[in-house]
């Protein structure tokens, strides 16, 4: 197929108007253009209020356009093979992007893996999110960070990754092979939406146990068992709190990045690991038609809700940045310990709430953990959960502020955005469960942030804290092969500390799983 690039189109553009565009760009007639496919969308609205679209296509004509490149429009997901191997079955422990992907992979490659998950299947953990949205009623278990799918199942669902590779187009062919909308492949900031999430992660399941793999719910993590400096299994507890052992000489650990008693025991098992920076902060709330009237200067249906991604760095040395900016979405409440506030962004496909979301985020390095222990960067951010729910009344309501009165200036009580949290909020001062340097560096970002886009830091916008679970404070050492310090044990995604996301991490899981493969042909008799 030909590559067309830079094709502009008007709001509201249709399949004939892209056809169209392609003939008249190309100089030939309709009739001769057999099929096109977007090959990326992206809306340019520099010169607001002119907004439009700019696409590239690719398209097939018998005609000779020497002046157009080539390209290879596929959609192959992973390859199915039937790799002969009589050894022992990998576990894969954890279910999130990483251990999907994992796991798939070793599935489709006929090895069988064994999946560990401590949380619910998605429906069920469905059910149990809800209720503790609606009652405070949290299963220390299964929550928005526990449970099938991962943390990124109760999200916006964004796809954003600094890397673009082989194993980025895998896993977007995977994602929509299993339910995820078409239009990720060519979205220039493509989102999923937590309601398709829902469906694609049980899709994914339903694929690997047919494609020979196992998946326990409800079964946690006790202990990893090694014996001189090689992993031979695990030890288990399900709901039942029955214990069973499972022997392995391959382990893959996705546990996610707040698995804290996974940590603790690698920690016992003096298992290679590092101190992380990470980030702390809270979420902001605003009005959407604000941010959309913001970036595109027109009031137009037809557009998305609009995003924004902003960074500024501070003369204390510190940088503040936005981080998973929900449109048209809300804040969840995202604990998974008792006696504590995490917040969260999520949006449907449709991004049709009134609100707009985002966290706002300020970097930590190991040096603030006044602790040389490697699992201190944790104990900081319990630290300021546990005095989240605290202040905001030991009831998982979270503590709240106005813009306005965190940066001291006036504001109109009647005019405040209605928070979307649930089950609810207290307006306290967030001062007293963030550190002095992220109120600091929060108060000098916002009004800089305010000048970048137009009612971004409106006094009646809303603060909820606290936003800590951005990613892992820990990494997990791996050599060469992508091993840890102990041989056949593995550790993938964010968790690991080589991912911050849904799509990095389901690449750092495909990524891994070829190494996996390699370590488990060549031990096979061990």
């Amino acid at each position: 197929m030909k590559l067309l690039e830079g094709l502009r189109l008007e709001i509201g553009y249709t399949e004939k108007d892209v056809v169209n565009a392609i003939a008249k760009k190309c100089k030939i007639q309709v009739k001769d253009i057999k099929r096109y496919e977007i090959i990326k969308e992206s809306i340019d609205a520099r010169r607001k209020p002119d907004v439009y679209y700019n696409l590239n296509v690719a398209f097939d004509t018998d005609h000779k356009l020497d002046n157009l490149k080539d390209i290879d429009v596929s959609h192959a997901g992973i390859v199915r093979q039937n790799i002969n191997y009589n050894g022992a079955r990998p576990i894969v422990v954890g279910f999130g992007p990483a251990g999907m992907m994992m796991a798939l992979k070793l599935a489709k490659s006929g090895l069988n893996p064994i999946v560990i998950e401590q949380g619910d299947s998605v429906d069920e953990r469905k059910l149990k999110i809800d209720k503790f949205w609606q009652k405070g009623t949290l299963d220390t278990f299964s929550n928005v960070h526990f449970g099938e799918g991962g943390a990124g199942t109760f999200s916006d669902g964004k796809l954003n990754s600094n890397v673009s590779n082989e194993y980025c187009k895998i896993v977007t062919n995977e994602f929509i092979i299993h339910g995820a909308p078409k239009e990720i492949f060519y979205k220039s900031k493509p989102h999923i939406g937590t309601d398709n999430l829902v469906h694609m992660v049980k899709n994914i399941r339903n694929d690997v146990i047919t494609s020979g793999g196992e998946v326990r719910f409800r079964t946690r993590l006790i202990d990893i068992l090694i014996d001189n400096g090689m992993v031979y299994g695990i030890t288990v507890q399900n709901e039942k709190a029955e214990i069973e052992t499972i022997e392995s000489n391959t382990v893959i650990l996705a546990v996610g990045h707040s698995a804290k008693n996974v940590f603790d025991e690698l920690k016992q098992k003096n298992i290679a690991m590092e101190q992380k920076p990470f980030a702390i902060g809270v979420r902001i709330e605003q009005s959407q038609e604000d941010i959309n009237m913001s970036q595109y200067g027109i009031k137009d249906d037809r557009l998305p809700a609009a995003d924004y991604k902003l960074v500024e760095h501070l003369d204390n040395g510190r940088s503040v940045f936005t981080f998973c900016m929900c449109p048209g979405g809300v804040v969840v409440a995202s604990s998974s310990q008792e006696g504590t506030i995490v917040t969260n962004g999520m949006s449907y496909f449709a991004r049709d709430g009134r609100n707009a979301n985002s966290a706002i985020l300020v970097n930590v390095t190991p040096e603030d953990f006044k602790s040389d222990d490697v699992l201190a960067g944790f104990d900081m951010i319990n630290k300021y959960e546990k005095a989240a729910f605290d202040i905001a009344g030991k009831s998982y309501y979270a503590p709240c502020q106005t813009v306005g009165s965190f940066l001291n200036v006036a504001w109109d009580k009647d005019k405040v955005i209605e928070a979307t949290y649930r089950p609810g909020v207290e307006f306290k001062d967030l001062s007293q469960c963030l550190p002095d340097f992220v109120v600091e560096s929060i108060r000098n970002a916002l009004p800089k942030f305010e000048k970048k886009i137009k009612n971004f830091a409106k006094p009646e916008n809303l603060l909820i804290a606290v936003e800590s679970r951005s990613s892992c404070p820990v990494k997990i050492v791996r050599d060469a092969n992508l091993s840890t310090s102990v041989k056949g044990l593995f550790a993938i995604g964010e968790g690991a500390g080589y991912a911050g996301g849904i799509m990095s991490s389901a690449q750092d899981g495909l990524k891994v799983a070829d190494r996996v493969i390699d370590y488990m042909l060549s031990n096979k008799n061990a």
